[in-house]
């Protein structure tokens, strides 16, 4: 679920994107909330709507809401309950640098579980104290040194599979066939 563009991640609890959604109704602009919820057939509806969401500056945004909210009606984020149906069982895995960095910037952010684990790793690797992993991530201090020995643990495996790769026999190019053993053709 990466974007080309980057974003910034909303706070836990921020509603205020939804002033600057171009779905949003004001005196100059009118739009029927209903479009948004087409039915399945409703092609022309689908495309209207996801003509405006094509146009709207909170566009990402509206979808990360919709999947961490576990929104599965309507047209969210420009795209379909179909479409976004592949990203909610991804959203577990899903690892945006930029909510990890906003959250080491004292952001109260929505993380994913591969993205609470990248901060503790990262954290760890930052030799950042766990008191202060428990204020980022919202959670006790115990279970912040919890994370920090998951964390040490997964760093010692990766370096140790890579000294271990590292270590492995040479390859050595395999005996190339005389002629004798190629046979004849047919």
């Amino acid at each position: 679920m990466h974007s080309a563009t980057t974003h910034e991640p909303r706070t836990l609890g921020d509603h205020t994107w939804q002033d600057q959604a171009a779905c949003r109704t004001s005196t100059h602009h009118t739009v029927d909330p209903e479009l948004f919820f087409p039915g399945p057939d409703e092609i022309d509806r689908i495309t209207a709507a996801k003509t405006i969401c094509a146009q709207c500056p909170v566009r990402r945004t509206c979808l990360d809401t919709a999947l961490e909210n576990g929104d599965r009606d309507g047209i969210r984020g420009g795209l379909t309950e179909e479409e976004r149906d592949a990203l909610h069982s991804r959203l577990p895995q899903r690892v945006d640098y930029a909510r990890i960095n906003a959250t080491f910037a004292g952001g109260d952010v929505h993380l994913s579980r591969a993205e609470r684990r990248a901060v503790a790793r990262d954290a760890y690797q930052a030799g950042i104290p766990a008191d202060r992993l428990a204020r980022l991530l919202k959670i006790t201090v115990e279970h912040a040194k919890k994370l920090y020995r998951h964390a040490a643990r997964e760093i010692s495996h990766r370096n140790t599979k890579t000294t271990r790769t590292a270590k492995a026999a040479p390859i050595t190019p395999a005996k190339t066939p005389a002629r004798a053993d190629l046979g004849t053709a047919a």
